[in-house]
C-alpha cells in the first residue's frame, strides 16, 4: 500500500510539473511582439498591398486622423518601390531619435533586401513608435537614404 501511495504521488508530482513547464512555454509563446516584430509585420503587409491588415497595426490616433483612402494615397511610394526591388525586406536598423527636448523617438527602419545588393541601400523603411513599450505603430515612410526618389 505504501508503494503505491508514493508513486501516486510522485506521479502527481511529475504531471503538475509537466503542466507548468507546458503552461509556461505556452505564455512565451502568447507572448506580445516585439517593436521589431511589429514594424516588420507592418511593412509586410504594407508592401504585399494587404491593407486592412497594415491599418490594424496602427495606434488608434493615428487611424483616427487617416482614413482607410488617405492610409492607401500614403502607401503608394512603397508599393512603386516595392515593384522595383521585390516585397523581401530586412532589417536595417533601429534606434531612437533625439529631437531636442523632445522624448525620444523608438523606430526600426527596414530596407528592400534587393535594394541592399549595392554599397547601401537606396531606401529606408521607416516606421515608428510612441515609445519603447508601444506595439501599435505611430508613423511610418520612405526614406530616400541616396539620389532622387524616382
Amino acid at each position: 500500500m505504501k508503494k503505491s501511495r508514493v508513486g501516486w504521488l510522485l506521479g502527481a508530482w511529475g504531471l503538475l510539473a509537466g503542466v507548468l513547464c507546458f503552461s509556461g512555454r505556452a505564455a512565451t509563446a502568447q507572448a506580445a511582439p516585439s517593436q521589431v516584430q511589429v514594424a516588420r509585420r507592418f511593412l509586410l503587409a504594407v508592401v504585399g498591398g494587404e491593407w486592412e491588415t497594415a491599418y490594424g497595426w496602427l495606434a488608434p490616433e493615428v487611424r483616427q486622423h487617416l482614413s482607410k483612402q488617405q492610409f492607401q494615397v500614403a502607401l503608394q511610394p512603397f508599393q512603386a518601390q516595392a515593384g522595383r526591388y521585390g516585397k523581401a525586406i530586412s532589417l536595417y536598423k533601429l534606434g531612437y531619435r533625439l529631437r531636442g527636448s523632445e522624448t525620444p523617438e523608438p523606430f526600426v527602419g527596414f530596407s528592400f533586401r534587393a535594394d541592399t545588393l549595392g554599397p547601401r541601400p537606396r531606401f529606408q523603411l521607416d516606421v515608428t513608435f510612441r515609445d519603447s513599450t508601444a506595439r501599435q505603430v505611430q508613423g511610418f515612410g520612405l526614406i530616400p537614404l541616396s539620389g532622387p526618389v524616382k
